[in-house]
């Protein structure tokens, strides 16, 4: 499920005022607010943003929690106006190895249900398995969706590019027992590592494994890429030298100094992406999967009087 040697490590407390955002009309999974019950990460993934010095995350790979986190929610969830969908693991992953003994996700979800808010979670980790019974509750009532990062169909390389996190195929596996449970799923394929898994077996392969899942949607960026600034940039590179040898020498050439290092594949790559999703049914547009999600509940289920 998750890398054995980390669970008993000790995990540090930071300080913090909130955990929960204001209200607002975001499109991102018909999200209204954020919540990321953790700073930092430890899935060890070569290509992650939320590295980038800009999001001030200092010693990103050391996972720490944030002081009185469960009591900060439910008051911050009591003094909402307006109850909506609350989108978990957007910048740090809120199932990583020390959620296993910890349980703030667990905690956080109960008051969730409790004071009738929506939850969509994003996240690489099988360990959302766990808490099928609390999600379930939080459906009766509000929108629930569950989205899988699952950049490549093949567990070796799986293992390579996100190291410490369990493998596609365990995801995939989540994805069908949540999807007998009647959790709406998907998928993030997010980032397309240019060189490395931007070909087209790798694409199809990804939507017709989710397919057989039980995903009903799978999202994507058209530009089929990934992004690299600051010292982000500079970690990838290494880890490029490290696993894929000559394959950094081929960024500096294509892309520069470039933000968006998009596949010289991309547009080929979106028409299979779009002509596969549309064959067997699989939503792609964020606007469209949005609906699907909230599809079930009205305004007035998702407001507090």
């Amino acid at each position: 499920m998750f890398d054995e040697d980390k669970k008993d490590l000790a995990i540090p407390e930071i300080p913090a005022k909130t955990i929960v955002s204001g209200y607002s009309e975001n499109n991102w999974f018909g999200s209204n607010f954020n919540m990321n019950i953790y700073r930092g990460c430890c899935h060890g993934c070569i290509y992650c943003d939320s590295r980038s010095e800009c999001y001030h995350v200092e010693n990103f790979d050391q996972v720490r929690t944030k002081e009185n986190a469960l009591e900060i929610i439910e008051h911050e969830l009591k003094s909402k106006r307006k109850t909506g969908i609350i989108i978990n693991g957007s910048m740090s992953d809120g199932y990583n190895p020390f959620e296993k003994d910890l349980e703030l996700t667990r905690g956080a979800l109960k008051l969730i249900d409790r004071y009738g808010f929506g939850i969509a979670v994003d996240t690489k980790s099988d360990l959302v398995l766990r808490d099928i019974d609390i999600l379930k509750s939080i459906q009766k009532h509000s929108p629930v969706a569950i989205s899988f990062t699952i950049t490549t169909a093949d567990d070796v390389l799986c293992k390579k590019i996100e190291q410490h996190v369990c493998l596609t195929s365990a995801r995939l596996a989540a994805i069908k027992e949540l999807s007998a449970n009647g959790i709406p799923c998907g998928v993030l394929l997010m980032p397309i590592l240019p060189f490395i898994n931007d070909t087209e077996e790798n694409i199809l392969g990804i939507i017709r494994m989710a397919h057989e899942a039980g995903a009903k949607w799978i999202f994507t960026f058209g530009g089929f890429g990934v992004t690299l600034r600051q010292n982000q940039r500079d970690y990838f590179y290494q880890k490029l030298d490290e696993l894929f040898p000559g394959i950094k020498q081929k960024y500096i050439a294509q892309f520069g100094n470039s933000y968006s290092c998009t596949s010289p594949n991309s547009k080929q790559l979106w028409k299979v992406f779009v002509a596969e999703c549309e064959r067997l049914g699989i939503l792609y547009r964020m606007s469209d999967i949005s609906e699907y999600i909230k599809r079930d509940y009205n305004p007035q289920q998702m407001s507090l009087l």
